[in-house]
């Protein structure tokens, strides 16, 4: 009896062993050159971990007509950036943000659970998806209708949340850059016209754009495009 068990007990701990040596499943994500995505691979540069994903160019479909939907793209709507992680897939700027700053806190760009700006940090991330980007959106549109500003707010609201927050700090959570301040800062690095006038937003938009893995960013990126 006691051979079985012993025998019983070897063969659970080899099965949970075995199980816990499997190889990770390689990440992969699906870009295109100089579109949305674009700030995902700038947090990938941040964060160091260029080698735990793979990337996928794809094409999309532009504003000036050009490209297209390529069918390589899982995206149920072709769009970019998407992340994939063996069967679970996330797609939108601020829940890949979310995942991978999660899936690797060492990094340092995120505030993991029970961080005490864990809110913060997820309430800009959905601040951004669901209030700044629709309004300068709207506002690049020349759209204007009181429903929409009672609904995500309008230009000079934002604007004024963006002041407050870097009234007394250099980034959105404090003293140190974080992945809030790449995400939120990166309308304005592709759209200097629409940069605000306010001193503090604009000392803050210099201070992303004068990181050394945004150089490296955009220069991949022009190589990209050339191939």
């Amino acid at each position: 009896m006691t051979a079985g068990l012993k025998a019983l007990g070897d063969d659970g701990i080899t099965a949970k062993a075995s199980h816990n040596c499997r190889m990770p499943t390689m990440l992969t994500l699906f870009h295109a050159p100089n579109s949305r995505s674009t700030s995902i691979l700038l947090l990938i540069e941040e964060m160091g971990i260029t080698d735990r994903i793979d990337v996928v160019d794809v094409t999309v479909m532009r504003q000036d007509g050009s490209g297209g939907p390529d069918e390589r793209n899982p995206h149920p709507e072709k769009k970019v950036p998407y992340l994939t992680n063996g069967d679970d897939h996330v797609r939108e700027r601020g829940a890949i943000v979310a995942y991978l700053t999660d899936m690797f806190p060492e990094a340092g760009l995120g505030r993991p659970v029970g961080h005490p700006q864990r809110g913060k940090f997820l309430s800009w991330l959905f601040y951004y998806q669901g209030v700044m980007e629709p309004v300068l959106v709207l506002d690049w549109a020349k759209i204007e209708h009181p429903a929409l500003h009672a609904t995500f707010r309008d230009l000079d609201a934002v604007v004024s949340c963006l002041a407050n927050a870097l009234e007394d700090q250099p980034y959105l959570l404090g003293e140190d850059y974080s992945a809030v301040d790449l995400l939120l800062s990166s309308p304005f690095q592709w759209l200097p016209d629409a940069t605000p006038r306010q001193p503090s937003i604009q000392a803050w938009i210099k201070r992303c754009a004068n990181r050394p893995a945004l150089t490296a960013d955009m220069e991949r990126e022009s190589a990209r495009l050339q191939k």
